[in-house]
């Protein structure tokens, strides 16, 4: 007996500072000089070694069913050459295994900034329509081997998303 999958909208909006604030942070360009503040990324990176590269990724569309966090670290993820992109997050205070499904957001980032995962925020991504984008990530040099935690809602819940 074969299950079917339920395909889920999310309705992507434009990022911005407010509304991704229980996700993490938007940090968009300042003027050389300005003093540290509350506006710029704030890290947590001690417990491990910063690794800060850039990631290239082949088209991806919109589609996604598996969730990660990471709970050692922040994670600052932007696109080069300007490219927008678009991420699903859920808040970091959610059950330690299964994200809430009701929480999960939408958003497009433009190329002219970047993010900051609060530790700990869920997210799928990122994704576009390009046939490949580069990334520039910083996050831990052994993140993705021993703080990588993901959620499969096509296993769970016979359930896709898609962001539109």
């Amino acid at each position: 007996m074969s299950t079917s999958k339920t395909v889920q909208q999310l309705q992507a909006q434009w990022v911005n500072s407010e509304n991704f604030r229980p996700y993490g942070q938007v940090i968009f360009a300042s003027l050389d000089g300005k003093t540290y503040d509350g506006e710029d990324a704030q890290l947590s990176l001690q417990n491990g070694i910063p690794r800060f590269y850039i990631m290239r990724l082949q088209k991806r569309g919109r589609k996604f069913h598996k969730i990660t966090r990471h709970v050692e670290c922040t994670q600052c993820l932007g696109s080069l050459e300007g490219k927008d992109w678009l991420m699903a997050v859920c808040p970091p205070d959610n059950d330690v295994n299964e994200p809430a499904l009701d929480e999960i957001a939408a958003f497009r980032i433009p190329g002219n900034c970047f993010i900051k995962l609060h530790e700990g925020t869920w997210h799928a991504g990122p994704h576009f329509d390009y046939e490949a984008v580069d990334f520039y990530n910083l996050e831990l040099a052994d993140t993705n081997v021993v703080d990588h935690f993901s959620h499969d809602f096509l296993k769970s819940h016979q359930l896709e998303f898609e962001m539109v």
